[in-house]
């Protein structure tokens, strides 16, 4: 295809050439008025100068024509694996590209849109659309094709903001009359306070359909059903749910599948709570005054969620005096309160070097057996009494302390060690200083030597016998330290020891914080990364059954991290939530968004891309009329410019007449060997006439 067009590269500037063509007309123009008979000469001659300033030439240009470039959006987002959708979104796929190769000047480019990356969510198909065009010029696109179900959420706020001005069709999968019902999070608390209520408000939407009768809603957290809610659809309703414990809970609600329903993806919901102890409650009774008895008040006071109720024992009764009780200034042990009316209050009972006397009648070392049996946290810290008679392990207690003195103390210079378990077990992986041999720790020089009869050494001390036992006890924990010389490390003799992490640690292992657990398995999700811990004193860690949203399942077998800990990647090819489980244990972890646009509607429609379609000159329509899934593609042809592209049986791709240059010819009219001999001609001629004269 070949270009003809006349071109100027002026000697001067434009200004320059203009002041001397006004100058030129004025002489001639003189010239005229004088009657001179060599003045069309003279202005001739003026013009030839002119011209050849203005340097014309004649430019012929090869062109290329361009094909037009089509782009076909195919949406593969999840919602799009509803019923016979994926299928039709093939068959199209196949049925474009065929019918715009006949047309020959057509290019059709397809660009998949599958799930948005990063913290997007929902069909994001305009955006792909965009990336996919990065490269190709806004000129040369004669229309653009989605096909999608409809419910995109995406679409520009107008036809100005899609960069280009050429027709959008958009080609609906699905059919007419889907059916769908669908939970919707109206509210959903992302924190709570630990043994407090969240309330969850959440509604029933039933599409096409009336939705009168009543419809359960099913709940459940952390794998636990709790007690159903009963609602009917489109009516708002608050349920509620108990913070169970401290890191995530994580609560499913559930609501049963319609007869022919699109999907039952949407009849669930997920809600992850976040729970946060308000304060701890600490009951510290020191049996009598000791060095230890400050490094004790001291940690637990130094965490300001730490609610400290602290008693020490200064006048057993066994050293009664005879003073008269109002002689003196001790405040009497309040049993009663403690141990009795509010003793439910307390998070942690801790007995530090606390003998068995007479200060606390039986009837309330029953009330500790029936705190801990209920799910309460007690720790032992021994003394030099622990050993005899008249230590706690001969008191009612015995059945829940977790060693058994037998009678005799270590005092003599020692280092605590992390034992086989210990190094397996949360409260002491990891301590610093554990590692090297000797452990870089500060020696303590008293133990009471005890044998285990319950639960797990994880630190020992003189010759190896266990120095902190770990045991459980009906819904509770019992701890056992069985030394008084912790203080050492708080005041860093022979520099110290972690005494801070190790007790810290201790005290939340009581409090059951799910991170310390010792048999555990938890499941993490960072995008759609997934991250598998099993937690296990065990040798060999099982594998994991891991359960897909879909309800699909497949094993998994962590590999060893860490001593006691195991560790497996998933990359997660769906939404929704995952369920992890290993014998008895369970964890479930929710990827992507709690409550997706994806699935908040399924029903397709071509009502939400109508709008602009039309603002283009395109047009939205479906490809099926019933549920068959066989399509309907209408033809497609190419026109010229106009304001509707498209009708009942065709869309429209408009011609863009865009072309490539290969090669440019140049032809000088004024400076050139012809204009050089007209323009001496012209002066030659206008002399001669003049000299005639």
């Amino acid at each position: 295809m070949n270009e003809l067009s006349l071109s100027f590269t002026p000697l001067l500037p434009w200004p320059a050439l203009a002041a001397l063509l006004l100058a030129a007309a004025l002489v001639a123009l003189l010239s005229l008025r004088a009657g001179g008979r060599g003045a069309p000469l003279r202005l001739a001659t003026l013009a030839l100068v002119l011209l050849a300033l203005a340097d014309p030439s004649l430019v012929r240009e090869q062109r290329e024509p361009l094909k037009t470039i089509v782009p076909i959006v195919l949406d593969r987002s999840e919602s799009q694996s509803f019923g016979e959708r994926m299928a039709q979104l093939e068959a199209a796929k196949s049925a474009l590209e065929a019918a715009l190769q006949k047309l020959g000047d057509i290019e059709p480019r397809f660009i998949d849109a599958a799930r948005p990356g990063g913290e997007a969510d929902g069909t994001r198909l305009f955006e792909a659309l965009d990336e996919g065009l990065k490269d190709v010029p806004r000129e040369r696109i004669g229309a653009a094709i989605l096909v999608t179900d409809g419910v995109v959420h995406d679409i520009p706020a107008n036809a100005g903001a899609l960069g280009f001005k050429a027709p959008l069709h958009a080609l609906v999968t699905g059919h007419e009359g889907e059916r769908d019902r669908r939970l919707e999070l109206v509210e959903a608390p992302r924190f709570g306070i630990v043994g407090k209520d969240q309330t969850i408000r959440a509604r029933v939407v039933d599409s096409n359909l009336g939705g009168t009768e009543p419809v359960v809603i099913a709940t459940r957290r952390d794998g636990e059903t709790l007690e159903p809610i009963v609602a009917r659809a489109g009516e708002i309703v608050d349920i509620p749910v108990r913070v169970a414990h401290g890191g995530a809970n994580v609560v499913e609600l559930e609501v049963e599948a319609l007869p022919g329903e699109l999907t039952a993806v949407d009849n669930k919901a997920v809600v992850t709570i976040e729970g946060v102890r308000d304060r701890l409650k600490v009951l510290l009774v020191s049996g009598e005054p000791h060095p230890g008895e400050r490094s004790w008040r001291n940690l637990l006071r130094s965490d300001a969620n730490v609610e400290l109720v602290h008693f020490t024992i200064l006048r057993p009764p066994e050293k009664l005096d005879g003073t008269p009780p109002h002689e003196l200034s001790l405040i009497a042990f309040p049993t009663a309160d403690l141990f009795g009316r509010k003793i439910n209050e307390f998070d942690l009972i801790v007995f530090d070097r606390y003998s068995n006397q007479t200060i606390l009648p039986s009837v309330y070392f029953d009330n500790i057996l029936r705190y801990v049996d209920n799910g309460g946290a007690f720790l032992v810290a021994t003394g030099p009494d622990f050993a005899t008679v008249q230590g706690l392990y001969y008191s009612p207690l015995e059945s829940i302390i977790p060693a058994r003195p037998d009678g005799s103390l270590f005092e003599r210079a020692f280092r605590a060690r992390v034992s086989k378990e210990g190094e397996k077990h949360p409260v002491t992986r990891g301590l610093e200083g554990a590692k090297s041999e000797p452990p870089a720790w500060g020696e303590w020089f008293r133990q009471v030597d005890a044998d285990v009869v319950k639960g797990n050494s994880i630190l020992t001390g003189a010759n190896d016998k266990p120095l902190l036992v770990l045991s459980r006890e009906g819904k509770g924990r019992v701890a056992a330290l069985l030394t008084d010389q912790m203080w050492l490390w708080a005041r860093g003799f022979e520099g110290g020891g972690p005494h801070v992490d190790l007790m810290r640690r201790l005290a939340h292992w009581l409090m059951k914080e799910p991170d310390l657990e010792e048999e555990a398995l938890r499941a993490s999700a960072h995008g759609h990364d997934i991250t598998i811990e099993r937690q296990s004193l065990k040798d060999d860690a099982a594998s994991v059954t891991m359960t897909t949203p879909s309800g699909a399942t497949s094993q998994i077998t962590p590999a060893p991290a860490e001593p006691g800990l195991s560790r497996a990647h998933h990359a997660a090819k769906e939404t929704g939530l995952y369920r992890f489980q290993s014998g008895e244990l369970t964890a479930l972890v929710n990827v992507g968004p709690e409550n997706p646009r994806e699935f908040r509607e399924v029903v397709s429609t071509t009502e939400k891309l109508r709008p602009l379609a039309d603002a283009t000159g395109g047009t939205a329509r479906r490809l099926s009329k019933d549920a068959s899934g066989a399509i309907f593609l209408p033809r497609i042809v190419e026109m010229r410019e106009a304001s509707s592209f498209g009708g009942a049986d065709y869309i429209g791709v408009k011609r863009t007449g865009a072309s490539a240059l290969k090669g440019v010819e140049i032809a000088p009219l004024a400076m050139g060997l012809w204009g050089l001999a007209a323009l001496l001609g012209a002066i030659v001629l206008a002399w001669g006439w003049e000299g005639r004269r």
